[in-house]
């Protein structure tokens, strides 16, 4: 049996290749998808949505290739065509997460998120 830290490099790796498949036909990066989809969700500024994606760092630069496409204003609301992309976008995403979950009951994957989050806790301690 492999261990817990080989699963998670594997599962990583094939997320983000997998997601960088399901994001190409629009020419996004997951980013620049979590970027629309802070936008789509309410943030504003540029402030706004720095604060949302923390974790990730300034987003400064997915935000003006998202206006570059015309889908962000300059006030930082989605214009139509923006609304029309993370539409398409949000339901390649869906789907693509319906794939990853294919087969894993809804308590299986509880249990397993359960885990992860005690073990992500463990090392947090120590």
């Amino acid at each position: 049996m492999k261990p817990l830290g080989w699963w998670l490099r594997h599962v990583h790796d094939l997320l983000e290749s997998s997601m960088a498949h399901a994001l190409n036909a629009e020419d996004l990066t997951r980013r620049h998808w979590q970027v629309l989809n802070t936008i789509a969700l309410g943030a504003r500024t540029p402030e706004e949505v720095d604060a949302a994606m923390a974790p990730f760092g300034s987003v400064t630069s997915q935000v003006a290739g998202l206006r570059d496409r015309g889908w962000v204003t300059e006030t930082g609301e989605l214009t139509t065509e923006g609304r029309e992309a993370h539409a398409r976008v949000e339901a390649r995403v869906t789907a693509f997460r319906s794939s990853v979950t294919d087969g894993v009951s809804d308590e299986d994957y509880r249990t397993t998120i359960r885990t992860l989050e005690r073990c992500a806790a463990n090392l947090e301690a120590a």
